[in-house]
């Protein structure tokens, strides 16, 4: 057995989350329902479970949007999923079901928290590259000296 696959086999092992079970969605799908009428008519809306398992690949890896796998949807829509669920008060309720059901099988200290976070300064200019100046022209003469090489 290699390393890799000694590492892979703990990571299998943990009691963790990383996609909703048929259980927990039972529980979390009336939870998640908006009820309000779409603003505009086209394609029907995403599954709402492969949204939230994204919104949970999101929290566990602390990557960006822009790298969410398709399967989970767009960018794009996932995000705007996130959103409204915010704003109704959907995710709040829906998480506190995860974290219940995760302290039953589990169990969670609530003696201990932490977070872990990482601050990086943006780059500077369109999309990373860095924006170059323009040469600075000649200066212009001052009033005192509008001829350098004029003698009084």
């Amino acid at each position: 057995m290699t390393t890799t696959q000694h590492h892979q086999d703990q990571i299998n092992n943990q009691h963790t989350l990383w996609e909703v079970s048929d259980d927990l969605w039972i529980r979390l799908a009336p939870v998640l329902v908006i009820d309000k009428p779409r603003k505009k008519s086209g394609r029907p809306t995403r599954d709402a479970r492969a949204i939230f398992n994204g919104l949970i690949w999101l929290a566990r890896t602390g990557s960006q949007w822009s790298q969410l796998p398709r399967r989970y949807g767009p960018k794009s829509t996932v995000h705007e999923r996130f959103c409204a669920w915010v704003e109704h008060g959907c995710f709040r309720a829906a998480w506190a079901i995860v974290l219940e059901e995760y302290d039953q099988e589990v169990g969670i200290d609530w003696e201990w928290q932490a977070a872990d976070g990482n601050m990086v300064k943006a780059p500077l200019g369109k999309r990373g590259a860095l924006v170059r100046r323009k040469p600075r022209g000649a200066t212009p003469p001052t009033e005192g000296k509008l001829d350098v090489n004029a003698r009084c």
